[in-house]
């Protein structure tokens, strides 16, 4: 049976009463799977052990990353970042009365604040050696997203841009295992997209990071990566969601697996006046024309900045639209996961090529796809929502509750024995990739200019 909303014109009349059953059918059929068996182990809790290969976390110079946290109220020129930067990349504890389940658990994260949080958690890691040459693996804990951010909204110099990065990279080729393979068995976490460090000429946007020499074989997590580099790996954005134990997460999950969906699908965000033909203005006005079966909250006011709102404004969706941002990806996309509400999605970027290790393979599974431009053309969003099955849709929203360990990041002293969050799977991944790796300290791989300018120019 498709779910068969109809346009609601008045708070009487059968429409109101078709609408309200084609809900209720919804609700009852989430609530029968999700009382079948949950697909997590439940077992004793266990301290955790390392069972991986062993990780070296360099000791940087504190200009790479502590100079930077000292420094933080320079870091943007209109704010300071430093409240963002508080408890360890978290950010400051909220005190929402509409977050009341897990309170202690809930932040004000921002979405740039990545590499201090995995500093934090490697710095911890049961897997992590103080002895190089026990190791497989090596992180290096410099927080390029920090440092570039310091000139990207103000007029700077490539020099400026690249400084630190090519300190690092100096810095690097002094190290003995680093020279032992090149880099290839070491990694980073880098806090912004990758299209910020793809410099290719001095006037444009960003840093050269990533096209350093030596750079380019290191594996690098970003909240974005490039879908043609196989170096890079995406990892979620973090959210404002940090658990402290399994419990906390098990409560959340049944929260939203049981919260009542009000509406068809919801939109966070506003038009962009100076972009032509701007595509969130489409989806806000096929919104307005739903006939009271879309919630919209304009971020214009800083309303998607107050977790309470966003996770409000989700949870009383069954479906989230999911637009591009100002690159491929918007972290609007986890938290519409995290609220239990399945993700539309306009561009194949926005996640099928991102987030391979914490997402499903089959994205139908958890996701609705429709092409932006049969969007443009005028298809109707609604229709295509209404048209999908409700025991398809249920399945979905099942999966989604499922997917919420592995897209949020634990509190640093967190004790989750059940599930791995973003982290884990992310480490693991990297791990398992470094350890795949036939290393020989034979030629080390060096990108040519002219594909340097090819990858620059797709990024454009």
């Amino acid at each position: 049976m498709a779910l068969k909303l109809k346009p609601r014109p008045s708070p009487t009349g059968g429409s109101k009463l078709h609408v309200l059953s084609a809900l209720l059918l919804f609700q009852v059929t989430v609530v029968l799977l999700l009382r079948s068996p949950p697909p997590w182990p439940w077992k004793p809790p266990a301290a955790p052990r390392c069972s991986s290969p062993r990780v070296f976390v360099y000791d940087l110079p504190p200009r790479f990353n502590a100079g930077l946290l000292g420094n933080c109220s320079s870091i943007n020129p209109w704010v300071s970042v430093c409240p963002a930067l508080a408890n360890d990349g978290l950010g400051q504890r909220l005190q929402d009365p509409r977050l009341s389940v897990a309170p202690a658990s809930w932040f004000q994260t921002d979405q740039f604040t990545s590499e201090v949080i995995f500093h934090t958690r490697m710095l911890r890691h049961p897997c992590r050696t103080d002895d190089p040459a026990m190791a497989t693996a090596f992180y290096i804990p410099f927080y390029a997203g920090l440092d570039i951010a310091r000139f990207l909204f103000v007029p700077s110099s490539a020099q400026q841009r690249d400084g630190l990065g090519k300190q690092l990279m100096e810095w690097l080729q002094e190290q003995e295992y680093w020279r032992r393979y090149g880099g290839r068995d070491h990694f980073l976490m880098i806090g912004r997209i990758t299209w910020d460090f793809r410099r290719t000429e001095d006037e444009a946007w960003g840093s050269s990071l990533i096209y350093m020499e030596g750079m380019r074989n290191a594996t690098r997590l970003l909240i974005e990566r490039s879908p043609w580099d196989d170096q890079e790996m995406g990892v979620p954005y973090p959210t404002s969601f940090h658990p402290r134990s399994d419990l906390d997460v098990q409560r959340w999950q049944q929260h939203v697996g049981f919260r009542e969906r009000r509406v068809l699908f919801a939109f966070a965000g506003g038009p962009r006046k100076t972009i032509r033909n701007d595509f969130r203005d489409l989806l806000l006005q096929q919104c307005v024309e739903s006939g009271g079966n879309c919630s919209a909250l304009s971020c214009s006011a800083g309303l998607c900045d107050q977790p309470g709102t966003l996770m409000e404004l989700f949870q009383d969706a069954i479906f989230c639209l999911q637009p591009r941002g100002d690159s491929f990806t918007r972290r609007s996309a986890f938290d519409a996961i995290l609220a239990g509400c399945i993700p539309v999605f306009f561009w194949n970027q926005s996640a099928y090529m991102q987030y391979k290790w914490h997402l499903p393979a089959d994205d139908s599974s958890y996701s609705v796809f429709i092409p932006k431009d049969a969007v443009r053309n005028g298809i109707s969003i609604k229709q295509v929502l209404m048209a999908l099955p409700a025991e398809r849709v249920a399945r979905m929203r099942k999966t989604i509750i499922g997917l919420i360990p592995s897209i949020i990041y634990a509190s640093p002293d967190h004790q989750l024995r059940i599930w791995k969050d973003a982290f884990d799977i992310a480490i693991d991944g990297v791990l398992s990739r470094i350890q795949s790796l036939e290393l020989d300290p034979g030629p080390h791989f060096v990108l040519s200019s002219q594909a340097v300018a090819s990858i620059g120019s797709i990024a454009k």
